[in-house]
């Protein structure tokens, strides 16, 4: 077979430097005709430099890339698209107030009146050949995360493009619209298309691709066959050493009572209840997980914790000690700045980390500052500490970064996130609440994050951990708390109940609820009954 017909891309020597930062180094990269190529490397790696090149977004230092044979060179994605090449991007780039037809012509040449109705049905072409589900006349604000995902790829199918690239595109969906996205790319597989995938989820690379491309520190470490591999192998090749891929759950003697959550309830932004009389206790020494499928109230949960989310009824008590001396206070309905205030230390890792997190524009240091310039008294405030506790997290939790002065914006996904914990723990808190505090990170980073967390429960602290990957909830939690449709279906210990069970718990409240022991006892509003007599194992399971 000739190299036309066999390759779609051919990416060779490729190099790309950001002052001293090396991004990638002499890398070679190819991806065959209807093949699907899993991109894999730890964060940092150079894996979306890599195909911001092929995109056109970035133009390489050095290196040569040919499409189907054909030596080219992409200055800009206008050029890439000429080539059939589309890349969609982690982070959507949509007009919200547009309908998606309209995101998906906008930018393209044409005349200066639309044909909705023309455009429309063409969209609806694609949609129904790749099997997508998709409304063209649908706004991009009324569209749930795996719709807007949707139109990203049809703006790009809309342009005529047979070579894909999709970075991290199972970040923020569900196990159930990741099967849908799977076998939407598989029909695009036998329609000849050629597709990159970057991922770091190793079950889905095992799942969807036919060969895996490795890159560890920038530089390119080889490919294998999917077929010929496992998890263990991949992980290797990523970190360069074996890695133990247990996670540890140490024992621990359960301490006091630090946060009790009572009947709380919240309303979204639509009126219907996010929260529904939600009651459960969180204890100094342990680690309570909570499940549930995406919008069933967990960001509702730790935000109005927190003092981000407003409640509607209910109570949340902190329960610690202030100048040696125990307190218990209701914090419901307080801002973070007046928890603060009271002594109470309590820290927060939320799931939009450079929404609501960090400061993308901001250093470290100014990072770090954003959770205590407000103590300094005087006209000026403390830098020298907050720069002292940057070093210090760069160096204990491995952040890769030029340095402290570097923008965190421009850092990987997993070291933003190892910025976020790192400036949380360092408060030393009583109570550290995590949401989805794995998502988009590689294999070694997401073990590091559940080394942290364990650190922290053996210094007595309650950790909320707020997780979408279901092994690790059972693996990693103490108790498992399982919300649904806003309600607590029960609190289990993951120890003695099995994932269908727990699975079925994230599906249906009822009246009848699963035990740890596998029966089934009385629970009448499906809420946590279990919180007050924690020595009887089926009533701490919610029943």
């Amino acid at each position: 077979m000739s190299e036309t017909t066999e390759y779609a891309v051919k990416m060779h020597h490729v190099t790309k430097t950001f002052g001293k930062v090396v991004a990638n180094m002499d890398v070679d990269l190819e991806l065959k005709n209807g093949e699907i190529l899993a991109l894999l490397g730890e964060n940092g790696s150079g894996k979306t430099t890599l195909m911001n090149m092929l995109s056109g977004i970035y133009f390489p230092d050095h290196g040569e890339i040919s499409i189907h044979g054909k030596q080219v060179t992409i200055r800009s994605p206008r050029d890439a698209f000429g080539l059939g090449i589309g890349m969609i991007h982690q982070h959507f780039k949509l007009v919200d107030v547009l309908t998606a037809a309209e995101n998906i012509v906008l930018g393209l040449d044409g005349k200066a009146t639309l044909n909705r109705k023309e455009v429309n049905k063409k969209v609806a072409e694609i949609a129904s050949r790749y099997g997508f589900e998709i409304d063209p006349s649908k706004k991009i604000y009324n569209m749930a995360v795996s719709e807007k995902q949707t139109v990203e790829i049809l703006k790009v199918l809309y342009r005529g493009a047979d070579i894909l690239i999709l970075d991290e595109p199972t970040a923020v969906l569900t196990p159930q619209e990741t099967e849908k996205l799977f076998a939407v790319l598989r029909n695009m597989k036998k329609d000849g298309k050629s597709i990159i995938i970057i991922t770091h989820k190793l079950h889905e690379v095992l799942s969807i691709s036919d060969r895996v491309a490795i890159l560890r520190k920038g530089e390119y470490i080889g490919a294998v066959e999917t077929d010929k591999t496992n998890q263990a192998e991949l992980t290797e090749m990523m970190v360069g050493r074996p890695v133990s891929l247990e996670i540890e759950r140490p024992q621990q003697e359960r301490g006091i009572e630090r946060l009790q959550v009572i009947d709380l309830t919240c309303l979204n932004g639509e009126g219907v209840k996010a929260l529904d009389n939600v009651s459960f206790s969180a204890y100094g020494g342990e680690i309570l997980g909570v499940a549930g499928i995406a919008g069933s109230g967990q960001k509702e949960l730790c935000e109005a914790i927190a003092g981000l989310y407003p409640a509607i009824g209910g109570s949340v008590l902190y329960a610690g000690e202030l100048n040696g001396e125990p307190i218990k206070e209701r914090i419901l309905g307080l801002k973070p700045d007046e928890i603060v205030k009271k002594g109470i230390s309590m820290a927060f890792v939320p799931e939009d980390r450079l929404g609501m997190g960090l400061v993308a524009g901001m250093d470290m240091t100014d990072n770090v500052m954003l959770r205590s310039y407000k103590d300094k008294k005087g006209l000026f405030v403390d830098r020298k500490t907050p720069r002292e506790v940057a070093e210090q997290l760069i160096e204990e939790l491995e952040i890769v970064t030029p340095g402290v002065d570097t923008p965190v914006g421009r850092l990987s996904g997993g070291n933003v996130q190892k910025v976020l914990l790192g400036r949380e723990i360092a408060l030393s808190p009583s109570v550290l609440i995590v949401a989805y505090p794995v998502r988009g990170l590689d294999i070694n980073s997401s073990y590091r994050i559940y080394d942290l967390l364990n650190e922290q429960k053996k210094k007595g602290v309650a950790v909320i951990f707020i997780g979408e990957d279901l092994d690790v909830l059972i693996e990693l939690s103490d108790r498992l708390m399982v919300l649904c449709g806003g309600k607590v279906s029960g609190i289990v210990d993951p120890r003695t109940v099995t994932k269908e069970d727990i699975g079925l718990m994230m599906i249906h409240v009822e009246d009848e609820q699963i035990s740890p022991e596998g029966g089934n006892e009385i629970n009448g509003a499906g809420q946590d009954a279990g919180e007050k007599k924690d020595e009887n194992p089926k009533e701490e399971a919610g029943v």
